[in-house]
């Protein structure tokens, strides 16, 4: 049966598809609690691999059983997806049996519920630059029938600048967490770069933004489980679902910084770092386009 893959639309200000805005009123009621922990990112930029990563670090020792039997998307809900004849993030949020409960956001600062602020939850808040993001996201919408149609690089590429892909802006979105840190302290900020320069230090900074005591050796073991090679190959952390098409790209494509060089062209390239100039102004966000 062929999937229509849904149009693009403008809610309040953002463009979304359906799928992340139809439980609307659901998720902003949603009720946080004070020991829950949100990974607010936007797309592609390395949502998983925290997300497994905070599982491991919580529930790697006390809850072994987890890792081989319970796919990832259910231990880490995704608060804001609604697909069709399946329980909503929100659901499995509030089913979640943990403590603390770990809920992934792709939410622009603007849309997230009240409650977790009221709650004065912890934020993991994970970025990374926007060249490599923009190429991991084409590939993504490429393969997944849940997201619109990218078009090819060139028109996806121009989308991507101009804010008209799901969640839109990248500037936006960014820019708004970045912002937030400065008037709400329990936010933690994780690049993707830093993650792949040195995921053991970058553990080491989460452990310490979460209060977690945890022993060298487990921290060794949650940095050889995190390993991109080795997230790869574990059937529990990459989704199994009919609307993406691994024969088109995998889920998990290169994890590394400075892919995008393979697909902008000189000429793309500067168009963007003029744009980007314009949207990125605060000299205290600086990423990294290669390591």
């Amino acid at each position: 049966m062929e999937v229509i893959k849904p149009t693009l639309f403008d809610f309040h200000g953002v463009s979304m598809s359906n799928y992340f805005v139809k439980n609307w009123d659901e998720v902003q009621n949603f009720k946080a609690r004070p020991d829950d922990i949100l990974i607010a990112t936007y797309p592609k930029t390395g949502t998983t691999w925290v997300c497994y990563m905070l599982d491991l670090l919580y529930f790697g020792q006390t809850c072994p059983e987890r890792q081989t039997s319970t796919p990832l998307d259910d231990r880490v809900p995704f608060l804001e997806i609604a697909k069709p004849n399946l329980p909503t993030g929100k659901e499995l949020a509030d089913r979640l049996p943990t403590t603390p409960r770990l809920i992934k956001t792709h939410l622009p600062l603007q849309f997230v519920p009240k409650s977790f602020w009221e709650q004065n939850v912890r934020i993991v808040n994970v970025l990374r630059n926007a060249k490599d993001t923009a190429v991991s996201y084409y590939h993504f919408c490429r393969m997944n029938k849940g997201m619109p149609d990218p078009g090819d690089w060139s028109t996806f590429l121009q989308n991507f600048m101009e804010g008209k892909v799901v969640y839109g802006s990248w500037h936006d979105h960014v820019n708004g967490w970045w912002e937030k840190k400065e008037t709400y302290p329990k936010i933690h900020p994780m690049f993707y770069e830093d993650l792949i320069q040195d995921t053991g230090r970058e553990i080491d900074k989460l452990c310490s933004f979460l209060g977690l005591s945890r022993s060298d050796e487990e921290k060794k073991r949650v940095m050889e489980a995190v390993q991109f090679d080795n997230m790869k190959k574990n059937e529990m952390a990459n989704p199994k679902t009919p609307a993406m098409d691994f024969k088109i790209s995998p889920f998990m494509r290169k994890g590394k910084v400075g892919d995008w060089k393979n697909h902008f062209s000189v000429a793309q390239s500067e168009q963007f770092d003029e744009d980007y100039k314009k949207k990125m102004t605060d000299v205290t966000l600086q990423f990294r386009t290669e390591i």
